[in-house]
């Protein structure tokens, strides 16, 4: 029987030391089984690496970053709309997803289909607001505080000892251990990502994250642990290893269950001294890590594409153990007409 092609619009093609999901997200689909693809590369930045990557990305459109505000995306998706006839899009920013969550209903009069979060799963699980999630649900979190002003922090960090965890609202994280150091983060992430910042009681442990994909009835479509065995110096993983361990999957189950959790997401955890799992957040959308899953037996992106357009999916039973990533970089040679043409046209 012969497969249906879709075409996807993907965003994260910056596969730098800091990668975005987007080019693992496209290695999966491109191995999808029940479909075939053309996949439309979405970029806010000329030299994202993704857009060269011909054999991946078929045609590449620039998009105005999430500041800009909605009518401005909506209208350019309009126009790419018109040109490629997207049938799904998966966003893979934090910082844009709210505007995808926002424009749903004018993105599928479009014919354009997404799987995300709710409104509200996606403000309940912010970082202000872990503290709240985790006695709504019952699951164990770091105590943390969101601030406004660099005043507060040394009241908060000597409740808590130091080091400290200080984050931005949507990404980057810097471990502290003293004062100044503290304001150094506050105002290097603030002057990014805005106000608030949060600051983290640190958990000592060892660190697992686990990605998944839920239905939005509470049912556990996909889910696929992960020990980090290589982090940078920012914080990201470099390489883990998939692990079988009863209490992620049951945490993680819980999670979906109760929260009715509907699209991709990644699990930060740490394993402290005495063998507990703290929650530290939960990113709404899939991790760059995702070809890990893949790898393991569960195409996570694949599962997303067919729920997105209201097929019905069987949840993955298993996995692979055992079975490791280890992230590479290499140089890519690109004609400087397509840079040029990315830059000034907006597409390439």
């Amino acid at each position: 029987m012969e497969k249906p092609e879709y075409t996807i619009g993907v965003t994260a093609l910056n596969a730098i030391d800091n990668p975005g999901p987007g080019i693992p997200v496209i290695r999966a689909l491109r191995e999808a089984k029940s479909f075939n693809v053309r996949i439309i590369g979405l970029s806010y930045e000329s030299l994202e690496p993704g857009i060269y990557m011909h054999e991946l990305v078929d045609k590449t459109y620039q998009i105005p970053y999430p500041s800009a505000g909605t009518d401005l995306l909506l209208e350019r998706l309009e126009y790419i709309q018109d040109q490629e006839k997207m049938d799904v899009i998966i966003p893979n920013f934090d910082a844009e997803l709210f505007s995808f969550i926002k424009l749903q209903p004018k993105l599928k009069a479009m014919g354009i289909h997404v799987f995300l979060p709710t409104p509200e799963q996606f403000e309940e699980r912010l970082k202000v607001n872990l503290t709240e999630f985790g006695e709504k649900y019952d699951i164990p979190v770091p105590e943390s505080e969101a601030i406004f002003s660099m005043d507060k922090i040394a009241d908060i960090a000597n409740d808590y000892d130091w080091p400290v965890l200080v984050k931005g609202k949507y990404y980057d994280a810097s471990v502290v251990y003293n004062i100044e150091q503290a304001r150094i983060a506050f105002n290097k992430i603030s002057s990014k990502w805005g106000l608030p910042i949060i600051i983290q009681k640190f958990v000592h442990g060892t660190e697992y994250n686990i990605t998944g994909l839920g239905d939005g009835k509470g049912n556990t479509i996909a889910a696929v642990p992960m020990r980090k065995q290589y982090i940078t110096d920012i914080g990201k993983a470099w390489g883990g290893i998939a692990v079988s361990d009863d209490h992620l999957l049951e945490l993680t189950r819980d999670f979906i269950a109760k929260t009715k959790w509907q699209g991709g997401f990644e699990l930060e955890l740490m394993k402290n001294k005495k063998g507990e799992f703290i929650l530290l957040e939960i990113n709404p959308r899939i991790p760059a890590w995702i070809y890990l899953a893949v790898g393991v037996g569960q195409n996570i992106p694949e599962a997303l594409v067919n729920l997105a357009l209201g097929k019905r999916v069987e949840p993955f039973k298993k996995y692979s153990v055992g079975k490791m990533f280890i992230r590479y970089s290499w140089d890519m040679m690109v004609e400087l007409s397509e840079f040029e043409k990315i830059s000034t046209t907006g597409e390439l």
